[in-house]
């Protein structure tokens, strides 16, 4: 017992009291520690270089944010580069390459809502960032849209049609160049490839429609969302192709390239060859090249994987992928499929659908128009797909929307987030008229008995639509036409022609026509009318329809006035084309309704901007009769100031070239243009004022409107600056015309009988009436000419008023200061060719009638008469005349302090009359 508890004391427990800590080991680790806190001040200061957002982080901060492993924290980072760059835009040009490469990583992001950040994010960007500065990084961003539409989570698929979306509305031309990769990806989404049973080799695939039970959405409805994304995608590659021209011409856009341009000449110019004139092919338009041989492109260049679809080889590989598969779409959606005992109705899905199918085919046959062998793709495509197209989609057509109750169709998608609803869910008529497009372009004239029986049904179908009545909007009415117009080209011959424009003449009759439907129609009738106009030369075969059409075009265009300026160009455009083929319909037409037209109260003529008068002035020269009462309309157009004097002279031109003056070694048209009518036109244009307007002012008083004398009997009224030089500007063509006249002598004595009847005895004349009629006997008066007595009369009362009015003009008066040479020069211009005159109109200055204000006046007339050395000559034959009056001045100023004007007229008469000096001197008047 001793030696065991000596054992156990080597080895004592230790025993533990209840309640008692534990007593430390010899060896224990001392795991006690003290901090303190630390503070930096200088990283709670904001970054004096980089701007923040308001939670005080900088662009650099948040793009380091966006590899955080936490979801919450990349969609606060996502937020927080939106707010940041909506408050300083400048940082996405100096930061672009790491925002987009950051922001593009993150479309295969597995959270949603960092999903949907992007799309938000990138969709802000869009608006922000020019193609141009994100092409150089767009490949980045397109791998990573094409990853996400192959990633094998079906709610990134999903997300990236919505990424899909934003690049397609904002940089279309960056997306469509890498179209061989996204257009795998478009199929890849809703098929999958297996291997061909009918094929023992294994190097051909099919692909076949693919069923996903996880998605949140219906097959037909992912299929929908996919197809809807595929068809703005050809979209944009047929917009961005500019070779490709359309079947209708109702669906060629206007480009600044396609624009005629018309060449201004100036035949005053040209004569005097200052001016070489160009002509050019086409109209200045691309040439057509009627070589077979055609220029490689640069495309050709480039591999074949690089060209996409503007490869016929590639283009031929995606119709054979997709078409198939489309089909099969049609099949699932067809009225047979869905619901058997409807028929031909279709629900709004299943016609969503089935819209997207048909676009697709009809965006791919434009495709094919472009390449060089177009005829070869034709046939390749009839080969191969017609008889498909004819028992899937022709068996039920035409189809129609089957109508469901709206609130069911309002619950079923309320649940349901990605259901997609479509702005043509109910536009039936749009989805048959893209098939009657899509079938039209396999038939050809050589095919016309095979394809008898559906194009039957086609031209019914469009016939009924066009017939019925109902309001079209333009898309529908575009694709319409589009039919109409292949169906004409098919068959040629009137009797299937004509029931087809009879029908789209019955949809042009209607009343309140939106603009872009009216303006298709307008289209549609002027090609085929030119198409007619070509063939009747060898067939005179007119349409009854088109003639009707036509003749009423002028009528319409009279009616318009100002309410649609863009649809009276069309108009008038197609008027003047006719016009220019001397349509007889047409011109009978325009003849009836020219008085309206040209009316110069309320015509379209005066309403119209000056381009459309341009080509309403034009119109005149092919009209067949020109009245008496037309003649005075365009004279009033001429006068009235409502369009440019350029455009005047340019009336007054085409008419001349009207009439029997013109010079034309050809026989002109009988009673076209009657000689009296025609003199009449140039003297009431020549005035300036109707007899009314004349009668009028007789009854004006006084300043600031008349400026009178006591020694004329005529008083000039004083008109504005703008309708004096436009007048002055008609008054040189109308004179310019008048000279042109082979008998000077008749021409003269018309004109002073019109004077001496209509202006001699007014006691107020206009002063540009004035003017107008001095400067036109300047122009035509030879040694032939005899001057009536009463003429010389009023020319010379006329005279003095003005160098009156223009002695006494003020010369702060700016506006009546630019008359002054014109005036001035016409009156001087008249008594140097008319020495009666230049003496009648010295008798006339009677100075016992007048007031001593006057006087200076006179004495300052007869100064500058005497010095002009156009009149010297006349003024020493009139010698006495003037001393007589410097006589009268010096009694009526006897017993005065003598002025200086009155010195200085004592100077002159000794200088030029008195001495005689020889030869009429260089000296002119300088006032």
């Amino acid at each position: 017992m001793t030696k065991k508890r000596k054992h156990q004391e080597d080895f004592q427990k230790v025993k533990l009291k209840v309640g008692k800590k534990k007593p430390k080991l010899e060896n224990a680790t001392d795991t006690t520690f003290k901090t303190k806190a630390i503070q930096i001040p200088e990283q709670l200061k904001e970054d004096g270089v980089l701007p923040t957002q308001n939670r005080k982080l900088n662009i650099k901060d948040l793009l380091s944010q966006m590899h955080h492993y936490s979801p919450g924290v990349k969609h606060n980072a996502l937020l927080g580069l939106k707010d940041l760059l909506s408050q300083y835009p400048f940082v996405i040009d100096a930061h672009l390459s790491n925002i987009i490469s950051e922001v593009a990583a993150v479309f295969t992001d597995k959270d949603s809502g960092v999903r949907g950040a992007a799309v938000h994010l990138l969709q802000f960007l869009a608006s922000k960032i020019r193609a141009e500065q994100i092409a150089p990084f767009f490949p980045l961003v397109s791998a990573h849209l094409s990853s996400a539409m192959t990633h094998i989570s079906e709610g990134i698929q999903e997300d990236s049609l919505k990424v899909l979306d934003v690049l397609l509305e904002a940089y279309p031309a960056l997306l469509t160049d890498r179209s061989s990769i996204l257009l795998k990806n478009f199929v890849e989404l809703i098929s999958h490839q297996q291997l061909s049973k009918r094929l023992k080799s294994r190097e051909k695939l099919s692909w076949m429609l693919s069923v996903n039970p996880n998605r949140r959405v219906t097959s037909q409805q992912w299929r929908l969302n996919v197809l809807t994304r595929l068809k703005k995608f050809l979209q944009a590659v047929v917009d961005g192709s500019s070779e490709i021209e359309d079947e209708g011409l109702q669906e060629q856009k206007d480009s600044p390239h396609s624009v005629r341009n018309p060449v201004c000449i100036s035949w005053k110019v040209h004569a005097n060859n200052q001016q070489h004139i160009q002509l050019f092919e086409n109209g200045g338009l691309r040439p057509k090249i009627n070589s077979s041989f055609r220029l490689r492109s640069l495309a050709s260049v480039m591999d074949s994987a690089e060209k996409g679809l503007s490869s016929a080889e590639n283009l031929k590989g995606f119709i054979e992928i997709i078409i198939p598969l489309l089909i099969e779409c049609w099949i699932e959606a067809s009225p047979a499929q869905s619901a058997p005992i409807l028929g031909n109705l279709l629900e709004s899905e299943s016609q969503q659908l089935m819209q997207q199918v048909l676009s697709i085919i009809h965006l791919l046959w434009k495709l094919t128009k472009r390449h060089d062998e177009t005829y070869k793709m034709e046939l390749w495509l009839r080969m191969n797909y017609l008889v498909d197209f004819k028992h899937h989609f022709m068996r039920h057509f035409p189809y129609s929307l089957q109508e469901t109750v709206k609130q069911k169709k309002k619950d079923s998608c309320k649940g349901n987030k990605y259901c997609m609803t479509s702005s043509n869910s109910v536009d039936h008529l749009l989805l048959n008229l893209t098939l009657c497009d899509i079938m039209v372009s396999l038939a050809s004239t050589s095919t016309l008995q095979m394809d008898s029986g559906w194009l039957d049904m086609i031209r019914k179908f469009v016939t009924d639509t066009l017939q019925d009545g109902s309001k079209l909007n333009s898309k529908q009415v575009n694709r319409l036409l589009g039919v109409t117009w292949r169906l004409m080209q098919i068959q040629q011959n009137k009797v299937a022609t004509e029931p087809l424009i009879k029908a789209v003449y019955t949809l042009y009759q209607q009343r309140n026509l939106l603009f872009p439907v009216r303006t298709l129609l307008l289209k549609f009738f002027s090609r085929v009318y030119q198409k007619e106009d070509l063939r009747t030369q060898r067939i005179r075969s007119r349409s009854k329809v088109l003639s009707r059409w036509l003749a009423g075009l002028p009528q319409q265009l009279a009616l318009l006035g100002l309410r649609n300026p863009e649809l009276s160009n069309q108009l008038i455009d197609i008027i003047h084309s006719a016009a220019s083929r001397s349509n007889k319909e047409l011109l009978q037409s325009l003849q009836a309704t020219a008085a309206r037209i040209y009316d110069p109260l309320d015509g379209t003529l005066v309403l119209l901007p000056a381009e459309a008068q341009r080509r309403l002035v034009q119109l005149v020269y092919f009209l067949p009769c020109l009245p008496a009462s037309l003649l005075a309309c365009l004279s009033r157009c001429c006068i009235m100031g409502r369009m440019s004097s350029e455009l005047a002279a340019t009336l007054i031109g085409i008419l001349h070239m009207r009439s029997s003056f013109a010079g034309w070694k050809c026989q002109v048209q009988d009673n076209s243009v009657n000689d009296v009518d025609y003199f009449s036109f140039l003297f009431s244009t020549l005035i300036g004022f109707s007899r009314e307007e004349l009668t009028s002012l007789q009854g004006i008083r006084g300043k600031p409107h008349i400026s009178q004398t006591q020694l004329s009997p005529v008083r000039l009224y004083l008109t504005d600056l703008d309708q004096f030089l436009h007048h002055w500007a008609v008054t040189e063509m109308i004179c310019h015309s008048l000279s042109t006249i082979p008998s000077q002598s008749q021409c003269f004595d018309i004109l002073q009988t019109g004077i001496c009847k209509y202006l001699v005895g007014l006691v107020v004349i206009p002063d540009s009436t004035a003017g107008s009629v001095l400067c036109a006997i300047n122009k035509l008066l030879d040694q032939a000419c005899i001057l009536s007595e009463n003429l010389n009369k009023f020319l010379a009362s006329c005279c003095y008023s003005l160098l009156y009015f223009l002695l006494t003009l003020d010369k702060e008066d700016a506006e009546h200061v630019q008359k002054r040479d014109m005036l001035w020069g016409s009156c001087i211009s008249a008594l140097a060719l008319l020495p009666r005159l230049l003496r009648l109109m010295l008798q006339s200055l009677q100075v016992s009638r007048i007031c001593r204000e006057e006087l200076p006046v006179v004495a300052q007339l007869l100064r500058l008469l005497m010095q002009h050395g156009q009149l010297r000559s006349h003024m020493i034959t009139n010698e006495f005349l003037v001393q007589q009056i410097i006589k009268d001045i010096m009694t009526l100023k006897s017993g005065e302090v003598q002025e200086q004007w009155l010195t200085d007229l004592h100077y002159c008469f000794n200088i030029y009359l008195a001495s005689h000096p020889q030869g009429p001197g260089p000296i002119n008047a300088v006032y």
